[in-house]
């Protein structure tokens, strides 16, 4: 596995060995952080923008964790710095952050995801005050505030124009659906967090009270709630498979399975039911490799072709 990550960071041009401990570093925890999406990471993606896909992941994570652990006065302190710090190197050029120092290196390769860095920082407050949706128009708001500028620092690696209208709203489909998945599928955790982020008017919609999730009550109006949640994170995947036919051919196959994957996940959501409310759903070992393995076979054939 060393000498293949060697060659993966050779394949990228990245020589320099702090550098290269750097973007090692980041890939153990990126590994931990979401196993399934960092092996379709390894299998299906080229070489040479993997160490990329790895960067802007782990330094989208590490933001959601400084904005999500402690209480709030010391979250809000640590937010600071952290801005402070990004912006910083943006201005500069340098870090001695291990979380930025790579980051600013697949800057210099793709040198549009400063603005996209800026953009995601903006709406970061987004996460950090969240208080609950009240509405779903107010859901729809963090979706284009946070969770898209988030998911853009990704997905922006792997289409030729970033900027254009139609690739931006494929994006927008796609992470309205796989925001509102991780919100339905983490609600036990989050509850346990304190953190409601169903909508009060949803909630009240289907009968369903904060206490009832909260006990994880088997009733017919929470059985609604998740089932018709999950219906509309699926439309909206759905919706956003045309982000494949956008990107890059390379990218291709990589973009069908994260999309695959996460489809899967909501067949496993919705077999589980009210079951989710006591921990979350997650797709059979068998059917994901499934997934990858076509995958695979796609990325083989691009690359002969």
């Amino acid at each position: 596995m060393t000498n293949t990550w060697n060659r993966v960071l050779d394949s990228a041009g990245i020589g320099d060995p702090r550098l290269r401990e750097d973007y090692t570093r980041q890939r153990a925890l990126v590994a931990r952080y979401r196993r399934p999406a960092y092996t379709a990471v390894r299998l299906l993606l080229p070489g040479p923008v993997i160490p990329h896909v790895i960067a802007t992941t782990a330094f989208m994570h590490h933001t959601d964790t400084v904005l999500d652990e402690g209480p709030l006065s010391d979250r809000v302190a640590a937010s600071r710095a952290w801005g402070s710090s990004v912006h910083d190197a943006l201005e500069t050029g340098l870090s001695d952050h291990p979380v930025l120092r790579p980051l600013l290196h697949t800057m210099t390769v793709h040198p549009w995801l400063a603005g996209q860095v800026e953009e995601f920082l903006a709406g970061a407050a987004a996460d950090l005050d969240f208080a609950g949706f009240a509405a779903e128009a107010d859901y729809q708001d963090y979706v284009d505030v946070y969770a898209l500028p988030a998911f853009m620092l990704v997905a922006g690696l792997f289409a030729p124009g970033i900027g254009k209208d139609d690739f931006r709203a494929a994006c927008r489909s796609h992470i309205d659906g796989s925001q509102r998945l991780d919100f339905v599928n983490d609600i036990a955790e989050d509850l346990a967090g304190g953190r409601l982020t169903i909508p009060a008017a949803t909630l009240k919609h289907h009968g369903v009270s904060r206490v009832d999730l909260e006990e994880a009550r088997d009733t017919p109006g929470t059985a609604a709630l998740l089932r018709d949640q999950l219906a509309q994170a699926r439309a909206d995947l759905l919706a956003g498979r045309r982000l494949a036919g956008l990107a890059a051919p390379v990218h291709r196959p990589f973009v069908q399975a994260l999309i695959a994957l996460e489809l899967l996940t909501v067949e496993a959501a919705a077999r589980k039911g009210t079951a989710m409310l006591r921990g979350p759903a997650r797709p059979s070992v068998p059917a994901s490799l499934r997934v990858l393995a076509r995958g695979l076979v796609q990325a083989r054939r691009v690359s002969r072709s």
